[in-house]
Parts: C-alpha cells; sequence; structure tokens
C-alpha cells in the first residue's frame, strides 16, 4: 500500500475542536512536523477536513 508524507504547514489555534482532534489524531504536535501514513480512506477523509492546514506528498 501506498504511505502518505503528511506536513502541518499552519496551527490548529482558532480552529474548530473537530479540527484540532483531526490534526492531533494524525499524530502531528507541531508546525512542520512531518508524519508518514498508509494510504486509505479513512486518512484521506481526515485529510480533507484540515486540508487547509497540512500539505500531503506521496513517500
Amino acid at each position: 500500500m501506498a504511505k502518505l508524507k503528511i506536513t502541518q504547514v499552519r496551527s490548529a489555534i482558532g480552529r474548530t475542536g473537530q479540527q484540532k482532534k483531526i490534526v492531533a489524531a494524525l499524530g502531528l504536535r507541531r508546525l512542520n512536523q512531518t508524519v508518514e501514513h498508509e494510504d486509505s480512506p479513512q486518512i484521506r477523509g481526515m485529510l480533507d477536513k484540515v486540508s487547509h492546514l497540512v500539505t500531503v506528498e506521496n513517500a
């Protein structure tokens, strides 16, 4: 399965509670932090909700 590199590029401060929880569930704690996840429909759905806060690359 393909991997995704997810980097937080904007702060979650001032965002809705749901968006903060999604960023935390992705494993992101601070700006410019990068995490890798397997590409799945669940992860893609989470990324759709916070696409304005993160960048996504294929790993």
